[in-house]
């Protein structure tokens, strides 16, 4: 099996541990915005209508946390997969992954083949 230049490699390690640290940085601060995670928020006898926009900007937030929590699995995932030699080569079919694929999505993990057979 090839593997990426180490040079190359470098660059992307160092892109993805900065877009994790800004995911983990962004997570921390929707989580504080979260009206649900005031703990006397239970105890405030607040009107309908604002128990009500607690409740939207809750789910709001929570949607938004959870699609940051599976970007950030990701890119641990292809962290991991630097740091054992697995970096860039396609799940499905175990070919090299286009360099122009990596640098637009570093994340992927599979072909534009194979991802277009998944899709299909």
């Amino acid at each position: 099996m090839n593997q990426f230049p180490a040079d190359t490699l470098i660059d992307i390690r160092k892109h993805l541990e900065e877009e994790k640290a800004r995911l983990l940085a962004r997570i921390s601060e929707l989580t504080v915005q979260d009206p649900f995670s005031d703990p006397d928020r239970t105890s405030d006898n607040a009107a309908s209508d604002t128990e009500a926009s607690e409740e939207s900007n809750h789910d709001r937030v929570s949607a938004l946390v959870n699609e940051l929590k599976t970007q950030a699995a990701e890119v641990e995932a292809a962290l991991s997969k630097i740091q054992d030699g697995t970096y860039g080569f396609c799940v499905e079919c175990g070919k090299m992954i286009d360099t122009d694929r990596l640098a637009i999505h570093p994340t992927a993990t599979m072909c534009l083949s194979c991802e277009s057979k998944k899709k299909k």
